[in-house]
């Protein structure tokens, strides 16, 4: 695996280069360690399994930022074809925290839409970690109304942290776009098919977050605040941070059964970003049967759907006078 591993992910990895020097040693000395090999790989194989399906709440939240996870422009270029990228809000700039463009996926064209995060220190400042400004929210809804005009669907791809809270982000109207894309995605006639590929963290993610299935990756979360966020308001130490993320319930298996999301995709095991190919063959095939699913149905039932699906979302009492 590329790049360092998390805590948890350490008795793996030390396994992991193990192997890899056998490998070496068998191929530089002329030494036959097929069977110590062999035994090495089921053992990790073993180890694999034990670690990654029973991890916690807050190891899901640690797999989910994984640095070396797939972004947006990943899974494009894994996933789509004929890429082109539209630019700007035609109001202020362009934000490049948020992709958009018209791609094509087994033929079918598509409007797609995501968040995109850097990888290094100087991409992360020019893509604003994922955190996306009004700006990107307007770029994302004015191809989202061209998506509609032409009839063509929508994918997004959901990977933030939340909107960027700076002043300059308050003063040019952050709550009001997010509101905004929400009331108006309700109304958006094209099938639109939601993907939380990493971090699905609050408003942030729902400015772009309202569409006819909503899918999520294995170890992604998708939660009304951040686990550090939570521990800091509740407990006032973000060191308490796992325990929110508990109480939060923000993996996919409790958002499945709280019936916030509508189809868990599986991840190859430790994560996306140990085979991203995989996980990018099995979200196309969730993309191509999505498309073909929501097409059958004629806009005005998709929209009445789509509304109903977010209006039942929690439990309420209305006490009677």
């Amino acid at each position: 695996m590329n790049g360092s591993g998390l805590d948890f992910e350490k008795p793996i990895l030390e396994l992991e280069r193990k192997i890899e020097e056998l490998k070496n040693l068998t191929q530089t000395e002329d030494i036959d360690l097929g069977s110590e090999i062999k035994q090495l790989s089921q053992r990790l194989d073993k180890l694999k399994r034990e670690v990654f399906e029973n991890l916690t709440p807050w190891q899901r939240v640690q797999v989910a930022r994984h640095p070396r996870r797939p972004y947006t422009l990943d899974y494009i270029e894994m996933i789509m074809e004929d890429f082109v990228e539209l630019h700007g809000d035609r109001l202020f700039s362009d934000d490049k925290a948020i992709v958009c463009g018209l791609a094509k996926v087994d033929g079918q064209k598509v409007m797609i839409i995501g968040h995109q995060k850097g990888r290094d220190t100087k991409e992360n400042l020019i893509r604003n970690f994922g955190c996306a400004h009004p700006e990107g929210y307007r770029k994302a809804l004015r191809a989202m109304n061209m998506a509609a005009k032409f009839k063509v669907p929508i994918v997004i791809f959901i990977d933030t942290p939340g909107a960027y809270p700076g002043i300059g982000a308050e003063e040019r109207g952050q709550a009001h776009s997010i509101s905004y894309n929400i009331r108006e995605m309700a109304f958006v006639k094209t099938p639109i098919l939601i993907f939380i590929i990493g971090e699905g963290g609050s408003g942030g993610a729902l400015g772009i977050g309202i569409g006819d299935k909503v899918h999520i990756l294995e170890n992604a979360y998708y939660s009304v605040i951040s686990p550090e966020g939570c521990a800091a308001i509740l407990w006032r130490d973000r060191a308490k941070a796992p325990a929110a993320a508990e109480a939060l319930k923000l993996t996919a298996k409790d958002l499945l059964k709280l019936q916030i999301i509508d189809e868990i995709i599986k991840e190859p095991l430790g994560g996306a970003h140990r085979n991203p190919q995989e996980c990018a063959k099995n979200i196309r095939n969730a993309i191509v049967k999505g498309i073909r699913e929501l097409h059958s149905f004629p806009c005005k039932e998709l929209l009445e759907k789509r509304y109903n699906k977010f209006r039942k979302i929690g439990v309420f009492e209305e006490e009677k006078k």
